[in-house]
């Protein structure tokens, strides 16, 4: 039996998908965004190991909170690092009737083998997939995040043509993703995209600035101020997000 690595849980979640949800976070992050909140969940080795069961049981006891639209979401980290627990878990999920929703960076995503045959195992018994999409140049990418976009870009188009529901998100930060022409390219590309049921801008935040300085990491947006509430507005109007609603 397969255990994941768990950072935390949240009983009431109302922001990670419809409805009220069980929001599970997996440890491990590949991703160095210069905007995370929670650098405390990148290393793997230090979430709570539980048993896909273990947590089944627990998200079950706020089922009748969780109405028609509600359900379990995994979040991270990043949860397609520790894919096989996951796929248990939403399998064991869906045998229940339980509204699976999936919130990814991408990151792992690769069409090789072995991760291509259980990521579309995955799939199979995802309903919803909140996918980050953190900038759309790749240089700007690599700043912003330490990695590469071109398999995250991948992912979406993947998704797209296998008919999956997605949510697309942003994270709104000055001096990096927030240009206008940067805002354009991402919004011609979700428009190629099919079963987009939403976009969100998450405008960047400092609530999570004293992680960083606990944990003795040098913190890369030093200085970096929250988006103006201007610029969230050109940011929701470029990417037509008030369309989705």
């Amino acid at each position: 039996m397969t255990k994941g690595y768990i950072h935390s849980l949240e009983s009431f979640g109302s922001v990670d998908g419809p409805g009220v949800r069980y929001v599970i976070f997996l440890s491990g992050c590949a991703m160095r965004c210069q905007f995370c909140h929670n650098p405390d969940t990148w290393n793997m080795q230090a979430g709570t190991p539980y048993t896909a069961d273990e947590l089944l049981e627990k998200a079950l006891r706020y089922r009748s909170y969780w109405g028609s639209k509600g359900g379990i979401t995994v979040s991270g980290g990043e949860p397609l690092l520790q894919i096989d627990f996951l796929l248990e878990l939403f399998t064991k999920a869906k045998e229940k009737g339980v509204h699976t929703t999936l919130d990814t960076c991408g990151n792992p995503f690769t069409r090789e083998e072995p991760f291509f045959s259980k990521f579309e195992k995955l799939m199979e018994v995802t309903d919803l997939v909140m996918l980050d999409i953190k900038h759309m140049d790749e240089e700007q990418h690599v700043l912003l995040t330490g990695q590469k976009n071109d398999n995250i870009l991948d992912m979406a188009k993947y998704l797209s043509d296998t008919g999956k529901s997605m949510w697309i998100r942003h994270v709104l930060v000055p001096e990096r993703s927030d240009r206008d022409d940067y805002l354009w390219k991402l919004h011609d590309f979700i428009e190629k995209l099919d079963h987009v049921e939403r976009v969100e801008v998450l405008p960047y935040h400092t609530l999570g600035v004293y992680k960083w300085k606990e944990l003795g990491i040098p913190y890369g947006l030093e200085g970096i101020e929250p988006p103006t509430q201007e610029r969230i507005q050109n940011a929701n109007e470029i990417l037509k997000t008030a369309s989705y609603l």
